[in-house]
């Protein structure tokens, strides 16, 4: 006898829209339910845990800690119950392939994944975004088949690349300039933002978090409008950047790469994507 209560994914379902959409509202629109609805959904899973999920006020809708750690699962159970269907109505009959990229890679590949799907019809290609530290977490516990990623140089991957790095400031209104010199940063763990930290720190400079997005477009707009000093790739420079350099003590950040990893065996649908993804990206086996 399971002595597990089990989840009910459409409790589940309703939870990941409210925590997508941090709104009740919304979310009920979502699965075309109330939000009454919702709520005594919500209230469910959290009498089923024993722990609140949300922390609620009349302005907005915060995770709690639990809810942060039940939010991976919920999206990880639902994907498989999907992929069950899928596989079991016979739709998909050659299976899923789970690809991961970070995000300024997903517009550029687009077309070469439009491509690849219409050449594999009976494939379904789920593509996600994120921070590389999520995809490498993600795929060492085999929820993706294949990601692209920027990370510091380690175990060899299938393929890489070096991956250039700027410092970058407002060319308008600098924030080096400023005491504390603001940062714009991804969130804790994410790429870069533990050198960014680091190279002041060296300089003896005083800084602050100015702003703090897991969204790389968003950071590129941040730092250009003048709300903080990032580090990111070399092709995010805008022409409203200013590159910072030795002239400010900063010293280039070379040993970053982008790279591809996929399993020993994989299917040869992966293979041949990852070997399109190579080639478009230029990266090296």
């Amino acid at each position: 006898m399971n002595r597990y209560p089990m989840f009910n994914p459409q409790l589940l379902n309703s939870f990941v829209s409210v925590c997508d959409t941090m709104s009740f509202t919304r979310a009920a629109e979502r699965v075309s339910l109330s939000q009454s609805t919702v709520s005594q959904q919500i209230r469910r899973l959290e009498e089923m845990l024993g722990k609140p999920l949300f922390e609620r006020s009349s302005h907005q809708v915060q995770l709690t800690e639990e809810g942060v750690k039940l939010l991976g699962y919920a999206r990880r159970i639902i994907a498989l119950n999907e992929e069950a269907h899928d596989a079991l109505t016979g739709l998909w009959r050659d299976g899923v392939l789970r690809l991961g990229m970070p995000e300024d890679y997903t517009v550029p590949t687009a077309e070469l994944l439009a491509v690849f799907s219409r050449e594999h019809p009976y494939l379904r290609l789920d593509v996600a975004s994120g921070l590389s530290a999520d995809l490498h977490n993600a795929y060492a516990r085999e929820e993706l088949d294949l990601i692209l990623v920027k990370q510091r140089r380690r175990q060899p991957p299938r393929a890489a690349r070096p991956e250039p790095l700027l410092w970058l400031d407002s060319l308008a209104f600098p924030a080096i300039e400023q005491a504390p010199v603001p940062l714009a940063v991804f969130p804790p763990n994410g790429l870069y933002r533990e050198e960014l930290c680091q190279a002041l720190d060296a300089l003896g400079r005083r800084w602050r978090v100015g702003y703090s997005s897991a969204s790389l477009a968003a950071l590129m707009a941040a730092s250009a409008a003048g709300l903080g000093v990032t580090l990111l790739p070399a092709g995010c420079r805008l022409p409203s950047h200013r590159i910072l350099g030795e002239a400010e003590g900063l010293q280039p950040v070379t040993d970053f790469e982008l790279a591809v990893y996929y399993r020993e065996g994989a299917a040869d649908a992966v293979a041949t994507l990852a070997e399109r993804l190579i080639a478009f990206c230029g990266l090296e086996a």
